[in-house]
């Protein structure tokens, strides 16, 4: 994929910048100087609470009346007075051969608030010594899964951990400093198997990064949700949308979770089928009757690919991911909207961006839609061929 920038991105001025703004502070007041174009990401009780892309100028009060809901101002302030119960917390991290990145993650965690029992660093089967000399260099544990594949290295972590609940991120992120403590909050009821953070861009350097951030970044919004039983019983007959939870980069578990319905399916994921090792995992959760909650207030930074041909590979993943997913989740539910999804749902929606883009529409939204469908077809033909592998 070369670094053709898509018709509505020609406009834009690389790098976008990203601005943080206090609520609190003058440079949200009524007599603040106007801001130009860019992500703006307006901040109370030090917590992000509200976000808007902006082009041209516009009043930071005026944006913030509109970005800004008060509800979620309030639930950052509840979230910060509330007391921390759920102290027993291991920090897990998975990685391969990328020791600058991952040095970068681990200086983040000494900052937290709520300091992780343990930190654990699983070394996917890196190339060079340098992971281990990161790790060690952090004081963090080292465990080494030569076998290739992100859940291998998941699953792994999972039993190095001794804590009641573990917390996953990746290398390629930073934290808050109250991303841990703030994920240990919401578990604040025993049907609360899973928690998921908010992930903030770290950086829209290029339009590799601002498609990605467009079309298919981490964000969920500033609300607090819960996603149990009805969630799952409602969305069933077309698959449950879990990807609507958060992201893998940013999520916590009560250990207990993984003895009562299994560790990650090794046929997903990086290394194998692409990718949504932890969304099927979440779609295991909620079919056996426990909840997920998604959590705005743990926040985290990702750095997203600068690449096209780098974001090219990662869309073909995410679909080969998401097919081989669904075809997982029917084999272990038996739930037929899974097998909708795959043989109506996506080729129909494929057959629409296919036309835009016969028509000569070429978007950021259909620029990797070639991409799209090979990795779709290679999810299918990656499960189907492992159809009777464990899962773990």
């Amino acid at each position: 994929m070369s670094d053709v920038i898509p018709r509505d991105m020609k406009d834009n001025v690389f790098p976008v910048p990203i601005r943080y703004l206090d609520l609190s502070s003058g440079d949200v007041g009524a007599n603040a100087p106007a801001i130009d174009t860019g992500l703006v990401v307006f901040v109370s009780e030090g917590l992000p609470v509200g976000q808007a892309y902006i082009e041209g100028s516009e009043s930071p009060a005026a944006l913030a009346a509109r970005a800004v809901l008060p509800e979620t101002v309030e639930h950052a302030r509840n979230v910060m007075q509330a007391p921390i119960r759920n102290r027993d917390a291991s920090l897990l991290i998975c990685t391969k051969d990328r020791p600058d990145e991952l040095a970068r993650c681990l200086a983040s965690i000494p900052k937290q608030s709520l300091s992780p029992a343990e930190v654990i660093v699983v070394d996917n089967a890196s190339t060079g010594d340098g992971t281990r000399r990161v790790v060690e260099a952090a004081g963090a544990t080292y465990v080494r899964e030569n076998r290739i594949g992100l859940d291998y290295a998941r699953n792994a972590a999972v039993r190095a951990a001794k804590t009641e609940f573990v917390a996953f991120t990746d290398d390629d992120v930073v934290l808050h400093e109250c991303w841990l403590e703030n994920l240990m909050k919401a578990f604040d009821r025993p049907e609360i198997g899973c928690v998921t953070g908010l992930i903030l861009p770290g950086e829209l350097s290029t339009p590799a990064q601002l498609i990605f951030e467009t079309h298919w970044g981490f964000g969920r919004g500033y609300k607090r949700q819960d996603f149990g039983p009805d969630f799952y019983r409602q969305r069933a007959p077309y698959a449950v949308p879990v990807e609507l939870i958060g992201a893998g980069a940013s999520q916590a578990f009560r250990r207990q979770v993984f003895d009562d319905i299994g560790l990650f399916d090794v046929r997903l994921d990086m290394g194998a089928a692409g990718c949504s090792g932890d969304s099927e995992f979440w779609n295991r959760l909620l079919h056996h009757g426990g909840t997920c909650r998604y959590e705005p207030t743990a926040v985290s930074w990702h750095f997203h690919r600068k690449e096209m041909k780098g974001l090219a590979k990662q869309i073909r993943q995410y679909m080969s991911g998401h097919v081989a997913a669904l075809l997982v989740q029917y084999q272990n539910t038996g739930n037929l909207g899974n097998l909708r999804r795959i043989l109506v749902s996506l080729p129909r929606h494929y057959l629409q961006k296919l036309g835009k883009w016969l028509r000569k529409e070429a978007t950021s939204d259909n620029i990797f839609l070639k991409d799209e469908i090979l990795g779709c077809l290679n999810g299918a033909w990656y499960v189907l061929r492992r159809w009777k592998t464990p899962a773990w």
